[in-house]
């Protein structure tokens, strides 16, 4: 639920910030933009957060190699793509990157709601999540 928080209060301050005035978030596609960057800059966080990590790692499917690693490569991905967003030029192709991504690491929440791990949600309500930031990437990267 943090990473929709995190999506929706950058949306709404930078649609804020753009109603009074910031001519470089004047308009919805940039307050999108700004906040799909501060959810991807909250998620990477978490990725090397000492209280998190453990979980993050216990959320990847058993049958695949290295799971610190890959929670190690998903949040620098995560990180680049937040940075990407705020740049305009590349924003489409980092909106792009970031909903594969998305799709690519969905099996780890199933995964984690099957074993209810400590970040195991229920599925329905994480696929639910999941869907939405796919699509609110997939709109940055089509507009």
């Amino acid at each position: 639920m943090e990473p929709l928080v995190a999506l929706v209060v950058g949306f709404l301050g930078a649609r804020l910030a753009g109603l009074l005035g910031v001519d470089a978030l004047d308009g919805w596609h940039p307050a999108v933009r700004i906040g799909l960057a501060l959810m991807f800059a909250f998620t990477a966080v978490a990725h090397f957060h000492p209280a998190l990590r453990a979980d993050l790692i216990d959320m990847v499917p058993p049958p695949l190699p290295r799971p610190d690693l890959l929670v190690t490569l998903t949040g620098l991905l995560e990180a680049a793509g937040a940075a990407a967003l705020l740049v305009p030029a590349s924003a489409r192709w980092a909106a792009a990157g970031l909903a594969l991504l998305l799709v690519a690491m969905f099996p780890a929440n199933v995964s984690a709601a099957r074993r209810r791990t400590a970040q195991g949600d229920p599925l329905g309500r994480r696929s639910a999540l999941q869907a939405g930031y796919v699509a609110v990437a997939a709109l940055v990267a089509a507009l």
